[in-house]
C-alpha cells in the first residue's frame, strides 16, 4: 500500500475536501495547493499523477492529531470535529433519502406472522368518491349487446 492509498483512504474515512485537507495542513505550517493534492488522489495511469511523499503523509498525519484532538493548551473532542465535518458536507438537490432500507408500514404489517393487521393500515381506507355535481350526465355512445358465443342457438 503506497502514500498515496493511505492518504486518499484517511481523506473518504474522514470525509474531508481538499479545501479543508489545506487547512489541516496549514496546522503544521505545511503549504500546499488544491491542485498538488488533486494530483496525489489521481488514478496511478494518469498523466499528471503524483507520488506522495513520506514528508507529506508525516506532516498530514501530525496535523490531523492537531486538528482532531487539539493542542495541549486547547483540547477538543475528536468526536465533536467529525460531527461538524458531517454537517458541513452539502446535500445535493436532486438527492432524496434512500428508502429501501427503511420499512414501510406495509413492511411490517407484513411481518408480523403472529397478529392480524390493524386496522391502521391501507385496507382500512375508505375508496375516494368524486362528488362532482358540474359533471354532465353520462351518454350512452354504443348501445348494449348481448353476446350468446353459441349458447341457446337453435339450428
Amino acid at each position: 500500500m503506497t502514500n498515496n492509498d493511505i492518504f486518499k483512504k484517511l481523506r473518504v474515512a474522514l470525509m474531508l475536501r481538499d479545501d479543508q485537507i489545506v487547512e489541516i495542513l496549514e496546522l503544521v505550517d505545511f503549504r500546499i495547493s488544491k491542485s498538488e493534492l488533486g494530483a496525489f488522489f489521481r488514478d496511478e495511469k494518469h498523466p499528471n499523477y503524483v507520488e506522495c511523499g513520506d514528508q507529506v503523509l508525516r506532516n498530514f498525519l501530525n496535523a490531523l492529531v492537531i486538528h482532531l484532538r487539539g493542542t495541549k493548551e486547547n483540547p477538543k473532542n475528536p468526536n465533536d470535529v467529525l460531527a461538524k465535518h458531517k454537517a458541513e458536507i452539502p446535500k445535493k438537490d436532486g438527492s432524496k433519502e434512500r428508502t429501501e432500507f427503511k420499512a414501510s408500514a406495509k413492511d411490517e404489517e407484513k411481518g408480523r406472522g403472529d397478529q392480524k393487521p390493524s386496522k391502521s393500515g391501507t385496507a382500512a381506507k375508505k375508496p375516494f368518491k368524486k362528488s362532482n355535481s358540474k359533471t354532465a350526465p353520462k351518454v350512452q355512445v354504443v348501445e348494449k349487446v348481448k353476446f350468446n358465443n353459441g349458447k341457446g342457438k337453435k339450428s
